[in-house]
């Protein structure tokens, strides 16, 4: 299936070459964001979206068997050359099987002794092993934030596969099961917005780093995004077309938390239109992530 990319121009009068230029990064960090109207991303386009993921190779490949075998052959590179050598050890039997777990958790909390049980290995070999994963980029560790700096080290991260369409691979899901399997969809476009932001940081000015917020109380936001000098915007991630104003009760607690710090807060959807919340909050369709948004500093 082809990705409309090219639509967004043509939607928005060239919002795609002016939002290039700085990134949704930098645009969720500036002035307020202005209602207007983006492309919409029906579900059958972001399952597409998902299951093939962003690697060139499979993006280029439009047959599903063929995808499949350039990711486990990317996988066997990975695992049996540049983690070997990394590690300079014999024993990654379980490193497939450790990725099928992780894959089928992304976007969770990391619970390191449930993965050390349910591999009947010991916890600090699972750790290592983690470790490489992330070191060779199939994995993500996406921090807790906390205002206490020092508490954000010892906080349970989140999970994430580097590619949704890997995380795709090793669970062996096809778009039928995402149709109807709601709560693995929603984690895998979490999966899916958060890589897209973690891309884009590498040419944004404000150059934030990305957490996760989680109360005792179980109030959460989805990704954090936190400046150098400490200015914060939240991001929610729902795979629906229409949310509501308790879809937002994360990020309002979040915004009472920091007061002036809370730059704005922003639910990704799979609408097409920007729309107000309340102060500092907004729903953004999903396709401004490669579309570009205006905000009020452009006119």
């Amino acid at each position: 299936m082809a990705f409309r990319r090219s639509s967004c121009g043509r939607a928005v009068g060239g919002l795609l070459e002016r939002g290039a230029a700085s990134g949704i990064v930098d645009a969720l960090f500036g002035a307020p964001l202005l209602t207007q109207t983006l492309p919409a991303l029906p579900r059958e386009e972001l399952i597409q979206r998902i299951l093939t993921g962003g690697y060139p190779e499979p993006v280029q490949r439009s047959a599903g068997a063929r995808r499949a075998a350039w990711f486990a052959a990317y996988l066997t590179t990975i695992l049996q050359r540049d983690v070997r050598e990394m590690a300079n050890i014999d024993g990654l039997a379980h490193l497939p099987t450790l990725l099928g777990l992780l894959a089928a958790r992304t976007a969770n909390l990391l619970n390191v002794t449930e993965l050390s049980s349910t591999l009947r290995m010991p916890y600090t070999t699972v750790y290592r092993y983690l470790t490489l994963l992330e070191a060779t980029f199939l994995l993500v560790r996406l921090p807790a934030w906390s205002g206490n700096l020092g508490a954000r080290l010892v906080k349970t991260p989140k999970i994430l596969l580097s590619d949704t369409g890997l995380a795709r691979h090793l669970m062996g899901v096809d778009a039928r099961r995402l149709e109807h399997d709601g709560v693995l969809r929603g984690a895998l476009v979490e999966n899916f917005v958060a890589m897209e932001l973690h891309k884009q940081l590498s040419w944004s000015a404000s150059q934030p780093s990305l957490f996760h917020w989680r109360r005792p109380s179980r109030q959460d936001v989805d990704i954090v995004l936190e400046t150098r000098s400490g200015d914060v915007v939240g991001v929610e991630v729902k795979s629906a077309s229409s949310v509501n104003l308790a879809d937002f009760r994360g990020l309002r607690a979040l915004q009472e938390a920091l007061d002036s710090r809370f730059v704005r807060g922003v639910l990704f959807y799979s609408g097409e239109t920007i729309l107000p919340f309340g102060e500092g909050l907004y729903a953004v369709p999903l396709s401004a992530l490669w579309c570009g948004i205006r905000t009020a500093a452009g006119f």
